[in-house]
């Protein structure tokens, strides 16, 4: 096995790192990118390897970590127009001319000579950052670290903290670069990030031999297995015969991961979402052993008289099974739970008004076993036992001493709790049985059906045909915003008009407009944003970071001229925010051209 070249830290200067950035932009072969990588790796120290592992997967720190920057976009522009004594306008066109920040700096910024800056030195000061309180302290260490940088490093710098490189590389690819830097397999490689979530680590163990010794980092969220869209129940049948088939709820894919009494929740984009749901945590405590639960956060109407809740159906559809399903409950609108979303505080009356559930449809850890690779019949099992071993009631607490209340399943649906309900299963071998399934779960107010392989491994962050996804009759597209505009009549003064795009290989390109569908207090915050967030501010109209995710949905598509990607949506509406969603898990022009065929 190769052992990487040991260099003194302080003589490998961040221009190195930036230089070979620029070599992978230069060329689109991925062999080539990944090659480049692992070059670069095995030129440096392991430490410094590692640090520019994390710095090559778009972000300043390792994935597992709490650690942010909080440096907006608009923080950086002011810095950069302040070094480069450049005004607004000169900025702007620079901006317009290169369409990205981080260039726009290479560009503007004055040479500097003095000592060179170092990728620890970097790593160094970001951590500064992360660690200022405030904006000015923030912005102070930022506009230091720029003022000691060239041009070229500064280029970089930004890119990393705006978490966009834009040089075609994946972190699978990073992944690939250390199996080859290493002489390791690329599935251990791939296995130890995920297990620990951390690609700087990973490197480390690749490079001692020891990427075996990685364990599951509880409390670091694991990517989630993915779902593939299906257009109709014949299909849904076609491609394995032994399924599972379960509602797709409309609310917030949730990753549980509990140990001794400690819970903490992860939204789909690995942010930690348990503040905003402060009854869940001492329900889940009540589990009787360590585990990862993937499920769904729904706001939920109890009925009446609320059955066992560890109810699982797994049985063929029959209107004794349906009727089971629909004992339990239901889920609300989605606009419902979106009250409680990025909420750091949650009232008691809204915990009264909008009572959630968490439904649990999978396991991918318990009792210190990793379940991933067993086959999802067996998952279920476990599941269930898990959630079958204890049943804790209730204590008749008021809504204030929720939080102090140690449960697993809510007895009584007038208390201000929630319910742990293992989310019913069905199994059908006719598409008649599914349509007739997609209809029911309809009439419960669900968006349509998951139907899954019963024989399948948990496949974290891929999206596959092992787990299929048969959704409402018409077309909607997940879409990146990429540039705002101020609206008309009640809405003069508020970002309401919102141009968004779809990915087109690394690009995005736009391919439609929508300004209906969101509420006012959506706007507001939204517009407050985009403010923030502002790249280009052409007057009426604003290109901003393009961060934020929209489901929209639209009656039909045509081939048009007068967007980038060739394509244009008739009559777009939005459906919702996805804040679940990260700009990466956007539609791509593939899905766009599927669609159109289909229509065709």
């Amino acid at each position: 096995m190769s052992s990487p070249r040991l260099v003194n830290p302080s003589k490998r200067p961040m221009k190195e790192f930036a230089q070979t950035c620029e070599a992978i932009a230069a060329t689109t072969k991925k062999l080539q990118k990944t090659t480049i990588v692992a070059e670069f790796l095995k030129s440096v120290t392991t430490q410094e390897a590692a640090v520019a592992c994390v710095f090559l997967s778009g972000r300043p720190f390792p994935a597992w970590e709490e650690s942010t920057l909080q440096v907006g976009g608009r923080s950086l522009w002011q810095i950069v127009a302040e070094l480069a004594n450049r005004d607004e306008n000169e900025l702007t066109a620079a901006y317009r001319q290169y369409g990205d920040l981080g260039a726009v700096a290479a560009a503007v910024l004055p040479n500097r000579n003095g000592d060179e800056l170092t990728l620890l030195a970097v790593e160094a000061a970001f951590r500064s950052i992360s660690k200022a309180k405030g904006p000015s302290a923030k912005t102070a260490i930022v506009r230091d670290l720029l003022a000691r940088s060239t041009p070229p490093e500064a280029k970089y710098i930004v890119k990393i903290v705006t978490g966009d490189l834009r040089i075609g590389l994946k972190e699978s690819l990073v992944e690939e670069a250390i199996a080859k830097a290493y002489e390791s397999p690329v599935v251990d490689v791939q296995r130890a990030n995920m297990l620990l979530g951390d690609i700087g680590e990973t490197l480390v163990l690749a490079a001692e031999g020891r990427l075996n010794d990685a364990r599951l980092r509880l409390f670091h969220p694991i990517g989630f297995m993915l779902a593939s869209p299906i257009e109709s129940p014949e299909e849904g049948l076609g491609y394995f015969t032994d399924a599972a088939v379960e509602d797709k709820y409309d609310g917030i894919r949730a990753q549980v991961h509990v140990s001794s009494g400690d819970v903490h929740i992860f939204s789909r984009t690995r942010d930690e979402i348990t503040e905003s749901f402060p009854e869940l945590p001492p329900a889940l405590a009540g589990l009787p052993k360590d585990a990862i639960l993937d499920g769904e956060i729904v706001a939920w109407q109890y009925p009446v008289s609320l059955p066992d809740a560890t109810v699982v159906v797994d049985e063929p559809i029959s209107d004794e099974s349906e009727a089971k399903a629909q004992n339990l409950g239901r889920a609300r609108p989605f606009s419902v739970l979106q009250q409680r979303l990025g909420r750091k505080k949650v009232s008691d009356k809204m915990l009264g008004e909008t009572p959630v559930a968490f439904l649990a449809f999978d396991i991918l850890y318990t009792d210190g076993e990793l379940l991933i690779d067993r086959p999802l019949h067996e998952r279920a099992r476990v599941l269930d036992a898990l959630l079958a071993s204890e049943r804790l009631v209730q204590p008749a607490v008021g809504r204030a001493g929720h939080e102090q209340a140690k449960l697993l399943f809510v007895e009584d649906p007038e208390i201000s709790s929630a319910a742990i309900i293992r989310a019913p299963v069905f199994h059908a071998s006719t598409a008649e049985e599914l349509d007739r399934l997609f209809v029911a779960a309809r009439s419960r107010g669900n968006e349509g059906l998951m139907i899954k392989d019963l024989n399948s491994s948990y496949s974290p962050g891929k999206r596959g045909k092992a787990w299929l996804k048969m959704k409402r009759e018409l077309a909607t597209l997940d879409v990146v915003v990429t540039a705002v505009e101020y609206g008309h009549g009640k809405r003069i003064g508020v970002l309401s008009d919102y141009t968004f795009a779809v990915w087109d290989g690394d690009k995005l390109v736009n391919i439609g407009k929508a300004y209906s569908g969101l509420t006012d207090a959506e706007i507001s915050e939204m517009t407050a944003w985009f403010l923030e967030h502002t790249v280009e501010d052409q007057g009426f109209r604003r290109v901003v970071e393009p961060k934020i995710v929209l489901e929209v949905a639209f009656n039909n598509m045509m081939r048009s001229d007068r967007h980038e990607s060739g394509y244009a949506l008739r009559f777009p509406r939005i459906i919702r925010l996805r804040s679940d969603k990260l700009p990466e898990d956007a539609d791509t022009i593939e899905r766009v051209k599927e669609i159109f065929g289909q229509q065709s």
